[in-house]
């Protein structure tokens, strides 16, 4: 009986420390046929909110926000990996099955990550905005050996004051986002983002190139790309890039920057509730 205590103090600690290695938090809602929400570098799942809530009335939406984001807490690098490893995880535990994918922009290139990987797991990828490798349209001459963890951009960030932050991130919301009346929300979420994870985090996905890997992707695609600020320029990197990809839609969201939820909302719903039928 002296011992149990300490085996209650062990149990905990491992609990909390399990807890504490999460890669994401899940909001579930609604039944029927599964969709996972992934959302997009710094939001939280909740920028998919007026998407599920209607679309919940017919699927099981499984609505994740990754660690480091909203009130998640961080894990360790390498961030990434860890995410796709216990989407996985999640998925076959839950014994979801075909679920679909709903991803913007990170969240979509993660399902393209995961669909490349595990060939029998998915039904269906809807990528909003997002692409197999970011750092090759960030980066001139791109190599992912390029994308390091210390580097002078990365300290720069890191030491950033919350002012700097703060207009480096209105900066970026102003660019991805028309509709400004979603501006503020957009801020509060990369304001409220772990600076670890959103320095170290971002590196994960500019150094992933999955442009020869999506050749491997054996279930259909659709991609819904926003056309600001060049719809020419736009389509011939869509069509650069997913151009090893065998079963691909590309559509185009006209008027719209990066956050097509927002700029083209009813535009947005429609795509997700056709091609999810």
């Amino acid at each position: 009986m002296k011992k149990l205590p300490l085996l209650l103090a062990f149990i905990l600690f491992v609990n909390v420390f399990a807890n504490a290695g999460q890669a994401f938090q899940v909001q579930v809602v609604g039944k029927g046929k599964p969709v996972l929400f992934f959302p997009g570098f710094g939001c939280t799942g909740d920028v998919f909110k007026e998407a599920v809530a209607k679309l919940s009335k017919q699927y099981e939406c499984h609505v994740f926000t990754f660690a480091g984001f909203g009130n998640v807490p961080a894990i360790e690098k390498p961030w990434l990996p860890k995410i796709k490893d216990e989407v996985i995880a999640y998925v076959n535990n839950k014994q979801l099955k075909q679920a679909v994918i709903v991803g913007h922009s990170l969240g979509g290139t993660l399902g393209l990550w995961l669909a490349s990987s595990e060939k029998q797991l998915f039904k269906k990828v809807i990528a909003v905005d997002a692409l197999p490798c970011t750092g090759a349209l960030m980066v001139p001459n791109f190599k992912p050996e390029m994308m390091v963890y210390e580097s002078p951009n990365t300290k720069q960030m890191m030491q950033m004051d919350s002012a700097a932050f703060r207009s480096m991130a209105n900066q970026q919301v102003n660019y991805m986002i028309l509709n400004k009346q979603k501006h503020a929300q957009v801020l509060d979420w990369m304001l409220m983002a772990d600076r670890s994870t959103f320095v170290y985090g971002y590196v994960d996905l500019l150094r992933l190139d999955l442009r020869e890997d999506i050749a491997a992707i054996q279930i259909p695609v659709v991609v819904l790309a926003a056309t600001h600020p060049n719809k020419t320029m736009i389509e011939k990197t869509y069509n650069e890039q997913f151009a090893k990809l065998q079963q691909k839609t590309i559509l185009y969201a006209d008027q719209s920057a990066h956050f097509v939820m927002y700029d083209q909302p009813e535009w947005f719903l429609t795509q997700l509730t056709e091609n999810l039928q």
